[in-house]
């Protein structure tokens, strides 16, 4: 039998590997390409399965703010921006990486902020364990789904952002 995991657990963890993959993509001593191809997967991969799998079900509780369950997939979008500006730079290191990589370390690291204070903390006072085990296997059946796509690809974040 497989061990049952808690999606808020799931989803923290995600977050803390894509702070290290920050850290990593500001090194000069770290592969700072590959560092942002994992990056660009995981963000991908997170956001979509969160917006399939978790966010509609979350607007379900009462504890959970719908508003914000909205705001987070907005946020999402901007992140993604953020994501395709960067990975649209030619040199790693360069000037303008360098920018691009802080407006998108600023736009993820304001969305896993509020995401943690307002949509996790009520879901985890709100949703049964039964249910947030269920929301994290889907969560990651899905995560999977759009890794073995290549979604964190140029051209598949291109066509996300520009639908």
């Amino acid at each position: 039998m497989a061990v049952q995991q808690d999606i808020i657990e799931v989803i923290l963890k995600d977050h803390r590997t894509m702070e290290e993959l920050f850290r990593r993509m500001r090194s000069v001593e770290a592969d700072r390409a590959g560092a942002l191809r994992e990056f660009a997967a995981l963000l991908i991969a997170h956001g979509e399965a969160e917006e399939a799998e978790v966010y509609g079900a979350l607007k379900r509780f009462k504890g959970v703010d719908n508003h914000e369950v909205e705001h987070g997939s907005e946020e999402h979008a901007e992140g993604n921006e953020a994501l395709l500006a960067l990975l649209e730079v030619s040199e790693i290191g360069s000037d303008e990486w360098d920018e691009r990589l802080e407006e998108l370390v600023k736009a993820v690291s304001h969305h896993i902020d509020e995401e943690e204070r307002t949509i996790l903390n009520g879901a985890r006072e709100s949703v049964p364990d039964e249910r947030r085990s269920e929301l994290a296997a889907a969560f990651l059946r899905e995560r999977e789904r759009q890794l073995a796509a290549d979604c964190g690809s140029i051209e598949s974040v291109r066509a996300l952002v520009r639908g």
